[in-house]
């Protein structure tokens, strides 16, 4: 078996309720609700032992794509106006567009890939993702990369 560490992408409701506890731990930690870890196990429910047994392995999707660059592909209908407004939304959202690669046009829809900075997001990924995909005319709009 390679030594290196393998990742996996969960959906939360798919995970074991021990890793979300200790997510919820952690959170409680980072914001100050809980000033020890003591008090942040206590009122999650978990033991000391399990919280430090995977508290290093767990990190929430949205921290690890904290200031990477991260690649979106984007799925629009050929109308005018579509790239522009999912544009507007990077930008309103506080995501600095690196790239921008539109392919040609074909059936009425256009491929394009946004690789963009994520440090100065400020609001949630999941969110930005959403809020592309509400965009008129926009088909889908997914992470690539990161």
């Amino acid at each position: 078996m390679s030594k290196t560490p393998g990742y996996f992408i969960v959906e939360a409701g798919a995970l074991p309720e021990i890793f979300l506890k200790v997510a919820e731990a952690k959170r409680l930690l980072e914001t100050g609700e809980a000033g020890t870890v003591h008090q942040a196990t206590q009122r999650v429910g978990i033991s000391r032992s399990a919280f430090y047994k995977y508290k290093d392995a767990l990190r929430p999707f949205n921290d690890m794509l904290q200031g990477r660059i991260i690649t979106f592909q984007i799925l629009l209908k050929d109308e005018p106006g579509v790239l522009s407004s999912v544009l507007n939304i990077f930008a309103k959202s506080g995501g600095n567009i690196l790239t921008i690669n539109q392919a040609i046009p074909a059936n009425g829809c256009a491929a394009v890939t946004i690789g963009a900075e994520t440090s100065g997001l400020q609001i949630p990924l999941e969110e930005l993702l959403q809020r592309a995909l509400d965009v008129d005319g926009v088909l889908r709009c997914e992470i690539l990369a990161g």
